[in-house]
C-alpha cells in the first residue's frame, strides 16, 4: 500500500515549493532530490520509512510541481535558501528544529551549505551518492557533462530544443543507466520524465553554475572538517560518477562520519536498495 501523504504549503517569498509530510515520531528526515529528477526519485524509499520517522519530501523552486518563475536565479544558494524555508515550515507544523538532512546528486551543495550555517539543527546527514567540492575522483555523466561544459552547452540546448524526441532518448539513455533493474528502470525513466520538460530552465541554470559551485567550495573543506553532527554516507558502489572514491573522500573530510557502501545499488540508491537505504537513514 502506498503511504499516507499529506500536503504542507511552502512558502518561499511569494513563490510555493511542493512538500509533502508521511506522519511518523521522532525527529523528521527531509529528503532532497538531485538533477534531473523530483520528489518522485523517492516513490520506493517511502514505504520503507512509514510509520518509523516523520518524512518530509519536496521539490526545489523550478522542479516537479513546485513553482517555476522566469527569469529565477536557480542556483545553489537558491537552493539553500528554499531548504532553509522548509526547514522553518517542518519547525512550525511539526514542532521539531533538528532534521535529518538526506541528500542526493545536486542537493549535496545545499545541504551541506545549509548544515554547515545550521548545525544545531542537524540531528544527521545522510550523503547518498551526492557531491559537494572538485575533487579527481568525481566524474559528470555525460548527459550532465554535455549541458555544463561551456561552448559545448549552448549548441546541445540548441539541438534538443529542436528535436524533443532526441531530449527524450537521452533522457532514457541517461537517466536508465542510474537504475540496475530493468524493469524498475523501465517504470522510472517515464516517471521522471513526465517532470522534466517544464523544469528544464532549472536544470539549464543549475549545469551553468555547475564548475565554478563545485571549485569554490574547496575552499569550505576546513568547515567540513570540524563539523560536529554525524554524518552516514550510503553510496551505490555500481556508481560509476559519485562513486566510491568520492564515498570515501567524505568519509575521511567529516570527523564524525559511517561510511555504508551497498554493493548491489548504482547512482540512485534510494530506488535501487530502498530498504537497506531506509534502515541506514533510520539507524541509531
Amino acid at each position: 500500500m502506498d503511504p499516507v501523504v499529506q500536503a504542507v504549503t511552502v512558502s518561499r517569498g511569494p513563490y510555493r515549493l511542493h512538500a509533502e509530510v508521511v506522519p511518523g515520531t521522532g525527529t523528521p528526515v527531509v529528503l532532497m532530490h538531485g538533477f534531473p529528477d523530483s520528489t518522485r526519485l523517492y516513490d520506493r524509499l517511502l514505504p520503507h520509512l512509514e510509520g518509523r520517522v516523520p518524512v518530509v519530501r519536496f521539490d526545489f523552486l523550478g522542479w516537479g510541481e513546485s513553482d517555476k518563475p522566469r527569469d529565477h536565479p536557480y542556483t545553489v544558494a537558491s537552493q539553500v535558501a528554499d531548504l532553509a524555508a522548509v526547514a522553518d515550515t517542518v519547525a512550525e507544523s511539526l514542532g521539531s528544529r533538528r532534521l535529518v538532512l538526506v541528500a542526493h546528486d545536486a542537493s549535496g551543495p545545499p545541504a551541506i551549505d545549509w548544515a554547515l550555517a545550521n548545525p544545531d539543527r542537524v540531528a544527521r546527514l545522510v550523503l547518498l551518492n551526492t557531491y559537494y567540492h572538485w575533487t579527481l575522483a568525481l566524474r559528470r555523466p555525460p548527459a550532465i557533462a554535455l549541458y555544463s561544459t561551456p561552448l559545448v552547452r549552448g549548441a546541445a540546448r540548441a539541438v534538443v530544443r529542436r528535436r524533443p524526441d532526441l531530449d527524450r532518448r537521452l533522457y532514457a539513455w541517461q537517466v536508465g543507466r542510474f537504475i540496475c533493474d530493468s524493469e524498475v528502470r523501465e517504470q522510472y525513466v517515464a516517471r521522471l520524465y513526465e517532470q522534466f520538460p517544464a523544469a528544464r530552465p532549472a536544470f539549464w541554470r543549475l549545469n551553468d553554475e555547475l564548475l565554478v559551485a563545485v571549485f569554490s567550495r574547496r575552499r569550505r573543506l576546513p568547515e567540513l572538517r570540524t563539523f560536529e553532527p554525524p554524518v552516514r554516507i550510503v553510496f551505490g558502489a555500481r556508481d560509476r560518477y559519485l562513486n566510491v572514491r568520492v564515498a570515501r573522500q567524505f568519509a575521511d573530510l567529516f570527523p564524525n562520519s559511517e561510511l555504508r557502501l551497498l554493493d548491489d545499488a548504482g547512482h540512485f540508491v534510494q530506488i535501487d536498495e530502498p530498504e537497506r537505504v531506509a534502515d541506514a537513514i533510520t539507524a541509531t
